[in-house]
Order: C-alpha cells, then sequence, then structure tokens
C-alpha cells in the first residue's frame, strides 16, 4: 500500500465513511490565503516544482536549516533545481514533522506520484512534475478547478488598486470567485516614520486625498474600505503579537500621527495607543459593512537578526510569541460591544498554550443574534498539523460550539497547499469517528455526517457572505 493511500489518517469504520461520503466532495472555501492574484489574472503556468513549491515556502527553509543546508539553498543565489534537490535531501529527516504529510500528500494529488520523496527519486519527481505541470489543468486556474475551490480571499494592502482582482471577476472562465481582503498593517506603523509615510503618500495617492492631519488618514482609509467592499472584499485581517487595548482619545492619537509624519518615531506606548485607536477604527468600519474582523494572534516576528538583515522578514525567523492576551482582548472587544458596533470576529491563535484562553474570551462576546458570530479560528501556521488541529478541536467543542465552526483555510502563498483542506478535513472525521466508536457521540452517520459537512463547508459560505460561494 503506498504512504498516501484512500483511508490516509481514517483510523477506523466511522471515521473511513464520514470522510468518504460527507467530506471529501465538499467544495473549498479558502477564506483567507497569501496567494497573489496576479498569478490568477494571469493563468500562471508554473515550470517546475521550485516555482510552484518551494519558492517562498518558509516552512521548507527551516527544515532545510536544521538540516545542515547551507542559506544559498533557501533563500540564496543556487538555481532551482539545485534548490529542489537540496529539499529532496531534506525530507527524509523531516519524518513526523507535517511537512513529512504535506510533501507526499501534494506530491500524489497534484502528480499522482507514490514515490517518498528523498535524494535518490528527486530526478524522478522532479521530471514527472514538469510533465504534468505543461498541462492547464495545473496552471492556476487549472488548480482551482480541479480542487473545487468555490471562493478564496487573498491578502491585500489597502493601497492596491485591485486591478488584478477586476481582471479576474472579468474572466467568466473561472468558476472560481476570488475576493480581496483588507490587511491595512501598515497603518500602524508610526514606530517607523521613513516606512509610515512612505506608505501614507501611495495611500494618498490611491485615494485622492491629501494627507495632512490624522482625520485626512481615516477619510483615506475609508475610502479604500469602501472600494474593497465594491471589489466584492467582506473580510479585513490584522496579524500581531497580541490584540491592543491602551486606549487613547483623538487629540492623543492625532499627536502621535503628526509626530510620525514629522519623522519622529513613536516611543513603545504610544505605538501600543495609536494601535489601539487604529483597530478599532477599523472594526467600526467592518461592523459598518458587515464585513468580518480577523486577528492572527500570538506571533513573535524576525528573531534572527542575521537572517534579516540577510534576506528580509517572511524567511523562517518567526516563532511563537507568549504575550499577555486575555485583558486586552477582553477590553478591546468590550468597547466595541459596548457601543455596538463589534464585528463579526475570527481569533486565530498561534500560542497553544492560550487556546482555552481565547476560546473562552470569545464566548463572552456572542451576541444571541448571529450564530457562531465570534469564532476561534482554525490552528495556524505552527498549529496547522494533525495534532495541533485536534487540540482547537477540542477547544472549541469544550468551550463553545463546534457545529458552527467556519472550518480550515490554507493561510498559504502556495497554489500547492489546497491539499491542507484535505488533511483537515481527515483529521476531524478521524477524531469525531473514534468518538463515534468509543460512544462518545451518537453512533449515527447522518447526524454526524452533516456536522462535517456544515464544518467543511457550508458554515463558511452561511457566515461570510461571500457572493456566488
Amino acid at each position: 500500500m503506498s504512504f498516501i493511500h484512500d483511508d490516509f489518517l481514517l483510523g477506523n469504520q466511522a471515521a473511513r465513511k464520514l470522510y468518504h461520503e460527507y467530506a471529501a466532495a465538499q467544495p473549498i472555501i479558502d477564506y483567507h490565503n497569501h496567494l497573489p492574484p496576479a498569478e490568477i489574472a494571469e493563468r500562471r503556468r508554473f515550470a517546475n516544482l521550485f516555482e510552484i513549491w518551494l519558492e517562498g515556502d518558509h516552512y521548507k527553509w527551516r527544515a532545510m536549516r536544521a538540516n545542515g543546508v547551507d542559506e544559498r539553498f533557501c533563500t540564496g543565489d543556487a538555481s532551482p533545481r539545485e534548490k529542489f534537490q537540496a529539499w529532496a535531501r531534506t525530507v527524509p529527516f523531516t519524518l513526523r514533522n507535517p511537512l513529512y504529510h504535506w510533501t507526499h500528500l501534494e506530491l500524489k494529488r497534484y502528480f499522482d506520484l507514490d514515490l517518498l520523496l528523498s535524494e535518490s527519486t528527486a530526478d524522478q519527481v522532479w521530471q514527472r512534475a514538469a510533465q504534468r505541470l505543461a498541462d492547464d489543468d495545473l496552471n492556476t486556474h487549472g488548480i482551482l478547478r480541479r480542487f473545487q475551490v468555490a471562493a478564496l480571499c487573498t491578502t491585500d494592502d489597502p493601497v492596491d488598486d485591485l486591478s488584478h482582482h477586476q481582471a479576474i471577476a472579468r474572466d467568466k472562465s473561472l468558476r472560481t470567485r476570488v475576493y480581496p481582503a483588507y490587511r491595512p498593517d501598515r497603518a500602524l506603523f508610526v514606530h517607523d516614520p521613513t516606512a509610515f509615510n512612505a506608505w501614507i503618500d501611495q495611500l494618498a495617492a490611491v485615494s485622492n486625498v491629501e494627507i495632512r492631519s490624522l482625520d485626512d488618514f481615516l477619510t483615506a482609509l475609508r475610502r479604500r474600505h469602501d472600494f474593497f467592499h465594491e471589489q466584492g472584499a467582506r473580510l479585513s485581517d490584522h496579524g500581531m503579537s497580541h490584540v491592543p487595548a491602551s486606549f487613547c482619545d483623538d487629540q492623543v492619537a492625532g499627536r502621535i500621527f503628526s509626530h510620525a509624519r514629522s519623522g519622529r518615531g513613536a516611543a513603545p506606548d504610544e505605538h501600543e495607543q495609536f494601535s489601539t485607536y487604529m483597530l478599532q477604527f477599523f472594526a467600526r468600519l467592518d461592523a459598518e459593512r458587515g464585513w468580518t474582523k480577523q486577528f492572527h494572534v500570538g506571533v513573535l516576528r524576525n528573531n534572527n537578526s542575521r537572517l534579516f538583515r540577510l534576506a528580509g522578514r517572511d524567511v523562517g525567523c518567526d516563532s511563537i510569541g507568549d504575550a499577555p492576551q486575555a485583558a486586552s482582548l477582553g477590553a478591546f472587544l468590550d468597547r466595541l460591544d459596548r457601543d455596538g458596533m463589534l464585528p463579526k470576529t475570527i481569533v486565530y491563535n498561534l500560542n497553544p498554550a492560550d487556546n482555552y484562553l481565547c476560546c473562552t474570551m470569545l464566548g463572552n462576546f456572542q451576541d444571541g443574534r448571529i450564530p457562531g458570530k465570534m469564532q476561534f479560528g482554525s490552528g495556524w501556521w505552527y498549529s496547522d498539523q494533525k495534532e495541533a488541529m485536534e487540540w482547537q478541536l477540542n477547544t472549541l467543542s469544550n468551550t463553545g460550539l463546534l457545529s458552527r465552526f467556519i472550518g480550515m483555510l490554507t493561510d498559504s502563498r502556495s497554489f500547492m497547499s489546497f491539499p491542507r483542506h484535505e488533511y483537515f478535513r481527515r483529521v476531524l472525521c478521524n477524531l469525531l469517528g473514534q468518538e463515534m466508536e468509543a460512544g462518545l457521540v451518537p453512533d449515527d452517520l447522518a447526524m454526524i455526517g452533516e456536522l462535517v459537512q456544515k464544518i467543511c463547508y457550508t458554515n463558511a459560505r452561511d457566515y461570510l457572505g461571500l457572493a456566488g460561494a
């Protein structure tokens, strides 16, 4: 039997029935990823496995460094073939790392390859992949069709003109609906006035607003939010160590803004105040429009200063953080709830030690009107693997309503990542199948199967309100 077989990760008969009869055929709504919309608009065709698989993959770079691979084969100037060869040599050493599962699941689903990747099989895998990548069903449009992606949401800066999204929308041959999501992280960069002011110049140009004051800044950001809404956006997103709650008034925020515009960077306490002020503003925009707010919390970024200077950010030098979460998250949500301006909210927590903290805090703000309004999001980044997926599912089941969960996303920059939905579905069905056989949930295939379908697709469709999904 090949390593990736029909019943991969499915440990009993109930799990197999749940997956094959209820989960496998469900469409995908990938409501948070980092796929480049330009590559969808242009129907990018990938020449080789490096382009579709290794380009920008910091998960693989971390494993390669740990295996003693030189940086030139990760982010450096080695050729695509050399970088793939270095990855192939590394794969056998990733046994029990989720990369081992993902690698072979992806090779099976994209190229029908049952080989275990290693230095000895690298040539065969490289050549087989190159042959298949020449076919139209593995350009970006073909991949979206193959994996039944009903809708996906990219991650877009407010200064983006969204021209690629507009081109995608005009292409009626693509059944997948592709939407932008509003990611205004750089609006908080008052601690780095050089980057902040360069970005504000872009914002001023694209919004047609002369930005001299905080009020001008907010007007420009609102205009961009309106524009994103017109293009179909229904989600925003923020990535941070924690959700801040250092509240300040308009005058204090305006003073911090003016100082940054004049070239004086904000001190840490001022940055926290300005971030709180702006995130409250963005949440209110989302509430007014009926959008869903996403927070990715629990990360500590750019820890290796040597590699940061060499290769920049997002190269595999970020880790789980331990910033205090409870009081600030609760105060932040409470201020919005008190004012009737709390949007639908998803919190993705990176630190498993904070799972129960986050999930129980979100439960405080369910409003009795929108089912599952406050979502404890799926495991992301280091928690995007079998064990941590089960932790997240168990936390939500024990302290909330699993039946209202909107399920999995890829959070990926790679068009090779759609099998992560299959991976999650297999983990979900295995967990529920085990509990059916143990008598912990009813041995009712139709009942549990309906729950599976909701988590895999229906809940996300109903909750997010994406047209055509």
